[in-house]
This record gives C-alpha cells, sequence and structure tokens, in this order.
C-alpha cells in the first residue's frame, strides 16, 4: 500500500514563504503525475499545481509566479514552494499522486493559515 504524508504547513503572515512537502512510502517513480490540491472552508476542492514524470509543471492561474512545484526523485518527495503568500492561500493542501497502472492516491492534508 502506497502512501503520501504531508507536510510543513503552519501560520504564516501575508508576504511569507512556505515550503510543504509529500513523502511517498514508495518510490516516487511509480507516480506518472503528482499534483497539489487545497481546500478551503466552505469551498471545493481544487488544483493548484501539478507535475509529471517527464518534469512538465502547471500552475493555477492564482498561484502562477508565486508557487513552484518541484519532486525529487531520490528522496521520494514532492514539494510546494509558495512564496509571497496571501490570506486567500489559507486552506488544507494535499499532495495527489496517479501511478502507472491508474490508480489514485491522496495524502491526508496539512493546513496552511496566511493571516496577521
Amino acid at each position: 500500500q502506497v502512501q503520501l504524508v504531508e507536510s510543513g504547513g503552519g501560520l504564516v503572515q501575508p508576504g511569507g514563504s512556505l515550503r510543504l512537502s509529500c513523502a511517498v512510502s514508495r518510490s516516487i517513480l511509480i507516480m506518472n503525475s503528482m499534483r497539489w490540491y487545497r481546500q478551503a472552508p466552505g469551498k471545493e476542492r481544487e488544483s493548484v499545481a501539478g507535475v509529471t514524470s517527464s518534469g512538465a509543471t502547471n500552475y493555477a492561474d492564482s498561484v502562477k509566479g508565486r508557487f513552484t512545484i518541484s519532486r525529487d526523485n531520490a528522496k521520494d518527495t514532492l514539494y510546494l514552494q509558495m512564496n509571497r503568500l496571501k490570506p486567500e492561500d489559507t486552506a488544507v493542501y494535499y499532495c495527489r499522486g496517479i501511478s502507472g497502472t491508474g490508480r489514485t492516491y491522496w495524502g491526508q492534508g496539512t493546513q496552511v493559515t496566511v493571516s496577521s
């Protein structure tokens, strides 16, 4: 059974930075693609950023230029570097992986709160 475990969330002031991590319990290479999602209170879960096994990335318009997604195959970890954070970035952030066999895996989520 593959597990995804997020970490790195917390409370940060507007304009600050955080780096989220998503550790894969097996080799991250089994994942064809990985993506970060977020869900704010009372809102639907939305896609934030994604990365394929070849390294291609894409971002939601709301985070372009501020967030960077990356994967470290040697550490079996997915990252989301978040800079110039805004109060509207407050949400629970989840990582998702889709394996080469088509199975989908989700982490348990990590809370990010942007507030002064």
